[in-house]
């Protein structure tokens, strides 16, 4: 079986390890930034035979470097960046093979997308072509059966209408989907009952508000929406994987993704169960571009492989990082 169609087939832990070692080994030989990253910290590929042993490369790599092992792609993602910032881009060799990802990742938690009514709400997104998670999500809407699924226009004067359509549609599976601070001013200004749906934020206020702890956010949108659980994607430009939270922020990740929370002051060590400290992020279906990513992300290891998302490094902590920089 091809190494492509083998991230597709893991089912645990020992098979998920074995692949990544092979992914590993393929990108070491066909992308050169990564390979000189590795040996500059003494991990050829021939002295790696653990999870723990592979390096991961800062994410920031994909702000200026071009990281694919093929000259042809299809497509190219760029990340929403703030003004004077330069935008990460992540080169698509095969736009088949992120479709395949996201809808197995999706199945996995949710089921079939098709049996699913979507209702994106994206402002920001939707004016940046782009953005991997607008394609993500219009693939899923394409894929639905449900007429109401669609992007739903945050500037919409009848949108809180169109929202209480959604809620009286008979439709058994309703997931509304939001960037954290349009699902926020929506809340702050109307009370809806959306209690047979599933909200689901995206994450980050993108510049427009104030920063608020997960916790806070779902508080907010939970008593604003009647609903007993605010779900959460975990994605980003770089990533052709996602994990999702049902519940507390406690995140999931599929079958082609593992999280790895690495200690702030030794990025090579990595914390024991209930330690936090930066999120690395292997994402097996980055197979033609790199699966071994140190994000600017804190996370908080919990068991059965399960983290959380406690937010982002300031300068201060990214100074214990420096090897990774040097």
């Amino acid at each position: 079986m091809q190494l492509e169609d083998r991230i597709f087939t893991i089912n645990d832990h020992n098979e998920f390890e074995r692949t990544a070692l092979d992914v590993f080994s393929y990108q070491y030989d066909r992308i050169s930034i990564y390979r000189e990253f590795s040996d500059y910290l003494g991990k050829s590929k021939e002295k790696v035979n653990s999870l723990t042993e592979i390096p991961f490369l800062p994410i920031e790599f994909f702000r200026s470097n071009i990281i694919r092992d093929k000259a042809e792609f299809d497509k190219v993602f760029l990340s929403s960046g703030t003004t004077g910032q330069e935008r990460s881009k992540h080169y698509i060799s095969d736009l088949k093979l992120y479709e395949k990802s996201f809808h197995n990742a999706f199945s996995q938690f949710y089921g079939d997308p098709s049996e699913f009514l979507f209702a994106a709400i994206l402002p920001g997104y939707i004016d940046n072509p782009d953005s991997s998670l607008l394609y993500m999500v219009d693939k899923l809407i394409q894929s639905s059966k449900n007429k109401l699924s669609g992007f739903y226009n945050f500037y919409d004067e009848h949108l809180i209408t169109k929202l209480k359509n959604i809620r009286s549609s008979n439709s058994k599976n309703k997931l509304i989907i939001g960037v954290s601070f349009a699902l926020l001013d929506i809340a702050e200004q109307h009370s809806i009952d959306l209690s047979d749906c599933i909200i689901m934020e995206t994450g980050g206020m993108k510049g427009k508000r104030k920063e608020l702890v997960r916790e806070e956010l779902h508080a907010i949108l939970k008593g604003a929406f009647k609903v007993e659980k605010v779900h959460s994607e975990y994605g980003m430009t770089e990533l052709l994987s996602q994990a999702y939270a049902k519940e507390d922020g406690i995140f999931e990740t599929p079958s082609t993704m593992k999280v790895m929370i690495r200690d702030i002051y030794q990025p090579m060590s990595y914390v024991s169960k209930g330690g936090s400290g930066g999120i690395n992020v292997i994402d097996l279906s980055n197979i033609h571009s790199l699966s071994f990513l140190a994000t600017q992300d804190l996370g908080k290891k919990l068991s059965r492989g399960r983290f959380k998302v406690l937010g982002r490094f300031d300068h201060s902590d990214v100074r214990g990082c420096n090897l990774l920089y040097s």
